[in-house]
């Protein structure tokens, strides 16, 4: 079995730290993604129960919906 040289060696060890850097970035990437995409289904779950109690004048309901999508609003960064 061939032994590998010193300048094999560490352009393997540098193939591995990129690909170690492009897995962190990808899955950065990916949780970002998801995180989102959550933000942003609830946000529409939320408005649409805003626009019920609108339709039904519940005030009470009404204010405690734009509390939580003000929360969400701050969570979105917006």
């Amino acid at each position: 079995m061939k032994e590998k040289s010193y300048g094999e060696l560490m352009k393997i060890a540098a193939m591995k730290r990129n690909q170690k850097k492009d897995n962190f970035v990808q899955n950065l990437y990916i949780e970002i993604l998801l995180s989102e995409i959550q933000l942003t289904s609830e946000r529409e779950r939320i408005l649409q129960k805003i626009d019920a109690a609108i339709d039904n004048r519940d005030k009470k309901s009404f204010l405690q919906l734009t509390d939580q999508l003000k929360e969400i609003n701050k969570r979105f960064g917006t």
